[in-house]
């Protein structure tokens, strides 16, 4: 069940994380779990996930795995200050010293992981009511914001890394999610010419992954993905014209990074 996720962790920390502070949101089930490859690797780790029981689980696992210490948060990150609530406490339980140009700094947070996320499954005409629209946009983009706006300042100190877990690719009966994860990828596309060289910023777009949020909506319970064949020739269809839409994103990301002055000259260089 892990074995793709953590494939995708694997080439996501080529950096040796030992002794850094990391931490994860959405850490209880499927690519959250793949934070197993930070224990390994000797990272502490502060996990957040709205489930109790699964969270301690994972908690336990990683600490097994050789992570010096775990520190397992319920919290939901739809909520502006749970969010605070949880970066704060990692930071004063696992924050280190550090010091830059012969200035102290205390508190400081390595990695940021924002992996909170759910994908209500319907049609748009089947919708009667849209608050059902609600949940996708508050967890998977808000909690996104919240998280990096309370970590942001601790990131920049560190130079550390902000990394999420995406999609690209519109699909049917996942407008809402789409659109929570189009957000997504706009929003750190943008902190990434703002943040410059003080914070990288990683997007991962795995595709579906087997987990908890998949079974039963994309896959069944023995792993196989479910397949509607009308709905999928859409979704082909659809690709073929995103495909062509990221290669002239890149393209536009590509003159940004190479002549930032003249694509956006209010913006300083890094």
């Amino acid at each position: 069940r892990l074995k793709s996720a953590v494939s995708i962790w694997r080439n996501v920390l080529p950096e040796n994380v030992a002794g850094k502070v990391v931490l994860i949101t959405g850490a209880a089930s499927g690519i959250g779990e793949a934070p197993y490859e930070y224990g390994k690797k000797g990272a502490y780790l502060a996990l957040v996930d709205i489930r109790d029981e699964p969270l301690f689980h994972v908690a336990a696992l990683i600490e097994h795995y050789g992570s010096p210490e775990v520190i397992p948060m319920v919290a939901d990150v739809s909520k502006l200050h749970d969010c605070e609530r949880f970066i704060q406490a990692a930071v004063l339980h696992l924050g280190r010293l550090l010091i830059v140009d012969f200035y102290f700094f205390f508190l400081t947070v390595d990695h940021l992981v924002t992996n909170a996320g759910v994908a209500p499954l319907y049609l748009f005409e089947d919708i009667d009511d849209l608050s059902m629209a609600m949940p996708a946009m508050d967890i998977n983009f808000w909690g996104s914001v919240y998280c990096t706006f309370f970590a942001s300042s601790y990131l920049k100190k560190s130079r550390g890394k902000i990394a999420s877990g995406c999609g690209y690719i519109a699909s049917p009966r996942l407008s809402f999610y789409c659109a929570s994860k189009a957000a997504v990828i706009a929003f750190y596309e943008t902190l990434r010419i703002e943040f410059g060289s003080k914070v990288g910023v990683t997007i991962v777009a795995p595709g579906v992954v087997d987990s908890e949020m998949t079974q039963g909506k994309f896959m069944t319970k023995n792993g196989q993905f479910i397949v509607d064949k009308e709905l999928r020739d859409m979704a082909a269809q659809q690709a073929g014209y995103e495909a062509q839409r990221r290669l002239n994103q890149q393209m536009m990301e590509m003159m940004q990074r190479m002549y930032p002055n003249e694509v956006f000259p209010d913006v300083p260089d890094p």
